[in-house]
């Protein structure tokens, strides 16, 4: 049973806007690049765990405190047991050396386990402080199927993309039902949950230097014609109705910009190729409520 779904965060709907509009440093962009790898990630482990047939209560993208720290849990799952993974999308070559992970280069990179460790003790307080005594199990899991740990450890708690499958079916031999404790376990965490503030250690964007049109919803680009009724994307060819693709473009700028009022004039600067008024005008009546008269007239 999903208790919490995954949604994509702010934090990437806005660099992902940055990223197409303007020309992002390279410690934002490998962080942008970060960000959408690890969210592909957490999917692809998403759709494997949605395919469970065992009574179990799912978990995803926790954001908690304990002990005055932050943590994040990727997944979790609630048996008997909890099971805490730590989701990685890595690809490619690495080797593991003296408790580090390094490139084939010799390059240094964060240890997921050292990560994972942090998570379950902090959780573990966390569940105590509440009178919750069940035992976690943590895993780190690897979803890639072009990752490969040299020198793997044999003793750690880390799932490989060729042992996930028979993970998944040990979990389905679960027979019990999950009791009341466990759903009270869970409506706990969902309610202690807290949102990444998304304006956080963004790069400095403004309004004017941010290039302008429909971002295309296939591919990202800014690339596009209008016809009559659809918007057509000259890199990907993909299409789309005009005013989805309008109301889009304006939950793009109202996340960029959240201060900034909702106007006829914006939103046709915003959108660029959006040549007449009245049209941008009839999209804004039809879906936003209109507030003040004439020349002050904005959308909420």
């Amino acid at each position: 049973m999903l208790v919490k779904p995954r949604t994509e965060s702010d934090k990437l709907k806005i660099y992902r806007s940055l990223h197409a509009r303007m020309n992002l440093c390279d410690h934002h962009k490998q962080y942008f690049y970060n960000l959408q790898k690890g969210y592909e990630g957490e999917v692809i482990f998403d759709s494997l765990t949605e395919k469970l047939e065992c009574e179990s209560l799912i978990l995803n993208d926790l954001q908690l405190r304990s002990n005055n720290s932050s943590f994040q849990i990727d997944s979790s799952l609630i048996q008997e047991t909890f099971y805490l993974f730590e989701i990685k999308h890595f690809g490619g070559d690495y080797y593991y050396q003296a408790d580090n992970f390094y490139t084939m280069t010799g390059v240094k990179i964060q240890n997921p386990l050292h990560q994972l460790n942090r998570c379950e003790s902090l959780l573990s307080q966390l569940l105590l402080k509440n009178g919750y005594n069940i035992p976690i199990q943590p895993w780190v899991v690897f979803v890639n199927p072009h990752f490969t740990l040299y020198q793997a450890p044999k003793d750690k708690p880390i799932l490989f993309p060729s042992q996930i499958d028979q993970f998944m079916n040990k979990l389905n031999t679960f027979s019990g039902k999950p009791n009341g404790r466990a759903f009270k376990l869970a409506e706990l965490l969902v309610s202690l949950h807290s949102s990444e503030d998304p304006y956080a250690e963004l790069p400095k964007y403004e309004f004017g230097q941010l290039k302008k049109g429909i971002m295309c919803k296939a591919c990202g680009a800014l690339l596009t014609s209008i016809s009559e009724e659809n918007l057509s994307c000259s890199r990907c060819s993909a299409t789309e109705s005009v005013e989805p693709a309008v109301l889009r473009s304006i939950y793009e700028l109202k996340l960029l910009f959240p201060d900034e009022k909702i106007t006829t004039n914006l939103v046709q600067e915003w959108c660029h190729v959006i040549n007449s008024q009245k049209r941008i005008n009839r999209i804004l009546i039809k879906n936003f409520k209109a507030v003040g008269d004439k020349r002050w007239r904005y959308y909420e």
